[in-house]
């Protein structure tokens, strides 16, 4: 799941996204309104965290600038504007959930859950299945043939990805941009690593193999029979 921050404060953006990035989401960090609008309206997003108080447009504003784009996101506003006045604007803006800080992240996590799970509710499924691989997208779990997989968060994202693209052959580029939120280098072997370590828990004692190497190409993630 992807999610837009939209927060002009360095340490509190930077705290979002690492936090939100090891919950198990791909996030993006837009640090004024007309980037996060830009943004917003040219990518799909699973939910937008939205301060108000922001250079060139303000959280009203770009709230307003995409639902006049037809973008129906959800929007969570996370801000320091604890006025019941503020609170009912942002509502009937259009935004879905209002968070005032300070928060505790833990709140903030349930609240982006929530969020998540609902703009998603019948659109999309909330278990992933390749052969007997099993992924609870809801619980945060993944099985195989009835036995639970313990993953990383990273582990977790990554194989999100992969079966969602299931069949489908992903870069290390790809892979990099969407788990690690980062650009690929040719000299670091971490989406390798990852992979194997990954494979090891997924197919090691299983058939059939899920994950292959496509050799010079990157991976992909189905039953070959």
């Amino acid at each position: 799941m992807k999610i837009l921050i939209v927060e002009d404060e360095t340490k509190t953006g930077d705290y979002l996204k690492q936090g939100l990035t090891e919950a198990g989401f791909v996030t993006d960090l837009a640090r004024d309104g007309w980037e996060g609008l830009e943004l917003a309206r040219a990518r799909p997003y699973d939910l937008l965290i939205l301060d108000v108080m922001l250079p060139g447009l303000d959280g009203w504003q770009v709230l307003d600038g995409l639902r006049r784009a037809g973008r129906d996101t959800p929007v969570l506003f996370l801000t320091a504007r604890d006025a019941v006045a503020d609170r009912v604007k942002g509502l009937e803006l259009g935004a879905d959930d209002y968070l005032v800080k300070p928060f505790a992240f833990a709140e903030l996590l349930a609240r982006v859950r929530s969020l998540t799970r609902r703009g998603r509710a019948g659109i999309e499924p909330t278990v992933l299945r390749v052969a007997d691989l099993e992924l609870d997208l809801l619980r945060r779990r993944a099985s195989r043939a009835g036995e639970r997989i313990d993953l990383t968060a990273k582990e977790f994202a990554l194989l999100e990805l992969l079966m969602r693209r299931q069949g489908e052959v992903l870069p290390r580029s790809l892979i990099a941009s969407q788990v690690w939120d980062m650009n690929f280098d040719s000299d670091t072997n971490v989406i390798d690593v990852a992979v194997r370590r990954l494979r090891a828990k997924v197919d090691d004692g299983f058939e059939p193999k899920l994950i292959h190497t496509v050799r010079g190409m990157g991976y992909v993630l189905e039953a070959v029979a």
